[in-house]
């Protein structure tokens, strides 16, 4: 244990934001640096718990007391072997998780918790810029040949354990770069992409082989991918956007929040594209939705200059503290206000969607909603809705990004050329504990096998069927 009463003697304490009117000027990370000492302080206040529920609550199983007591000694090195013994990609989960492990701590059933993400962020970056950060060359390889298609980070997970078991990995992404989600759907303000380039360079110098602009069944065969390839794993994502069925949903200016924050990633990296722009400069913006997609959308139409922006929530709002119906260890779904939503936003609780209003050249020019009231279930969750009477009422606005989240992984393609077996929700069917397709040789992981979820789900999946696979493999023998 690194201080046995550093919980006592400091607060949390998080970072400084750059001022708003500074940020949105640009499109880069905002944090202002922090100090060692800060660390120190900070990791201190680790309780080292018996049974360390941060532990349990993270996907990954991250040895959090275990590295904080290092860093709180300032072993560097050590914190950071404790670290990527779990986690092959701590600078992305350091920034974008919303971190379970934080919200299963200990301290805060009756404090603010240990800030663990902030120094789970801050070990591997003096980890590179101390040098002992580097790239691993497998000491052997095997002759197998594993394809993964898709480089998002259940792809790049998988991709980097199966180099480190020997096996000669090929990665296949249909986009322009390597990343998936992380390169072009989370912004740059959230994730620089000068993070995301280097790790893929790391991952190159270890041996995978990177293909992009390949799109699997459409301009590289299936025949070839079974020809050439000992396994497969289709780490696809969930792609196919949740949509809003209302009236006038074919007016100009409604589009799915991917596909701007897509399209406004490829801008900041100077890549180019093929759809109309979307430009959100002095334009009145509606988000629909409230999950971390709409709030990208948010903190992007701000640095583009939009007018004004609303964020429209179909319940209403979240508590600021736990409740009953969110005990502790688990993730409380309590108010998150986040960074864009503190650079201007008007958020609208308990209103639902009901048409988009478009004048006679089919542009939109509004969208219709009623408020919503909402009683509560045996349980005390908000679970029983109706409309208020006469409570229409129209937002005026020139674009609307559609943020709903996604229904399953693309069906059309791949996975029906490959007659992959779905569950229920249109996910491909992999075993929990095989992580197997009903295809000999093909593996499924990420958000095309479990569904939407968090980044550090993915890393964990890609992690298990990287094992699978390799069991798969030596079986081959």
């Amino acid at each position: 244990m690194g201080k046995a009463d550093g919980f006592l003697l400091y607060d949390r304490e998080l970072p400084k934001k750059l001022p708003v009117e500074e940020r949105i000027q640009h499109y880069k990370e905002f944090y202002k640096p922090i100090s060692e000492d800060y660390l120190h302080k900070q990791s201190s206040r680790c309780m080292s718990c018996g049974v360390p529920f941060c532990q349990s609550g993270c996907p990954l199983g991250n040895m959090i007391p275990e590295f904080n007591e290092a860093v709180y000694k300032e072993q560097w090195e050590k914190a950071y072997q404790l670290l990527i013994s779990t986690n092959n990609f701590p600078e992305f989960t350091g920034r974008i998780c919303p971190a379970p492990c934080e919200g299963a701590c200990v301290l805060g059933i009756n404090s603010l918790p240990v800030a663990i993400e902030e120094v789970e962020k801050n070990i591997i970056e003096i980890a590179f810029e101390k040098g002992f950060a580097k790239p691993i060359i497998p000491k052997f390889k095997t002759d197998k040949k594993v394809a993964v298609v898709g480089s998002g980070p259940a792809g790049l997970a998988s991709a980097y354990q199966l180099n480190q078991m020997g096996h000669q990995v090929t990665v296949f992404e249909r986009d322009p770069e390597i990343g998936g989600l992380l390169r072009f759907g989370i912004p740059d303000f959230k994730l620089d992409k000068n993070i995301v380039e280097r790790r893929v360079q790391w991952m190159k110098e270890e041996g995978i082989e990177f293909k992009t602009n390949v799109n699997v069944g459409v301009n590289y065969s299936v025949e070839d991918l079974n020809r050439n390839f000992d396994a497969v794993v289709l780490s696809l994502g969930s792609t196919v956007p949740r949509e809003l069925m209302i009236p006038n949903r074919d007016a100009k200016g409604v589009h799915f929040a991917m596909d701007y924050l897509s399209q406004s990633n490829k801008k900041v990296s100077g890549i180019s594209f093929n759809e109309n722009d979307i430009d959100a400069k002095g334009k009145k913006v509606v988000v629909i939705g409230g999950g971390d997609t709409g709030s990208d959308c948010i903190g992007t139409s701000n640095r583009q200059g939009a007018e004004v922006v609303y964020q429209i929530y179909y319940k209403p709002m979240q508590p600021t503290e736990r409740d009953a119906t969110m005990p502790w260890p688990t993730m409380p779904m309590t108010l998150h206000i986040t960074s864009s939503h503190e650079e201007g936003v008007d958020r609208k609780w308990s209103v639902n969607s009901k048409e988009f209003v478009k004048d006679e050249n089919g542009n939109l020019t509004g969208i219709r909603l009623v408020e919503a009231e909402w009683t509560k279930d045996a349980d005390g969750k908000w679970n029983l809705y109706t409309e208020k009477p006469n409570s229409e009422f129209v937002i005026d606005c020139d674009l609307a990004f559609i943020a709903l989240g996604y229904t399953h992984v693309e069906h059309k393609g791949l996975v029906e050329d490959l007659d992959i077996n779905l569950d229920p929700k249109g996910n491909l069917i992999g075993n929990d504990k095989e992580f197997k397709t009903n295809q000999t040789k093909y593996f499924s992981c990420g958000d095309a096998r479990k569904g939407q979820s968090l980044v550090v789900w993915a890393i964990a999946e890609g992690r298990k069927c990287a094992q699978k696979v390799d069991e798969f493999l030596s079986q081959e023998n």
